[in-house]
């Protein structure tokens, strides 16, 4: 079976979200209903005002459309500011109990002014049959990046 591309790029006022998720076998327990999948995120600011990452928000869904939201501040532990042309990336996973599903959302943004935005982060899919991570485009060179 061909690999599907999976991954999720999009743009909200001028910040970039790029994701891609791959299955993680070694930790993971089909038998038991465990699938684990690493995701690897790209956020990058492509507008011309600096902006700062405050929170999350998670929408994950199996393919028994049962649905678990995720809330919180931040991502891993950082809440980076993005001056214009910066990238910031890192990687995270999500347990499934089934083979495949989804994930999307957004990151609460805030300006250096106080203005707040949501930056939509695009579904994108935790399935076996995704292009690996590897293949996910990364900031073009020039950005400066910043990887957790």
């Amino acid at each position: 079976m061909a690999k599907q591309s999976g991954h999720s790029d999009t743009t909200t006022d001028g910040i970039r979200i790029q994701v891609a998720a791959q299955f993680v076998p070694e930790h993971s327990d089909p038998d038991n209903g465990q699938f684990v999948y690493a995701y690897r995120v790209v956020v990058t600011n492509e507008g011309e005002l600096a902006a700062r990452l405050l929170k999350r928000y998670w929408l994950i869904l199996d393919s028994e459309n049962h649905k678990r939201e995720v809330r919180g501040s931040g991502v891993v532990g950082h809440q980076p500011r993005l001056e214009p042309g910066e990238s910031f990336q890192y990687m995270s996973w999500c347990p499934l109990p089934t083979e495949w599903g989804s994930m999307e959302g957004h990151y609460g943004m805030e300006r250096d002014n106080g203005d707040e935005f949501e930056a939509a982060v695009g579904r994108f899919f935790l399935a076996p049959n995704t292009a690996p991570i590897s293949e996910m485009e990364t900031p073009e060179e020039g950005q400066t990046s910043v990887l957790l």
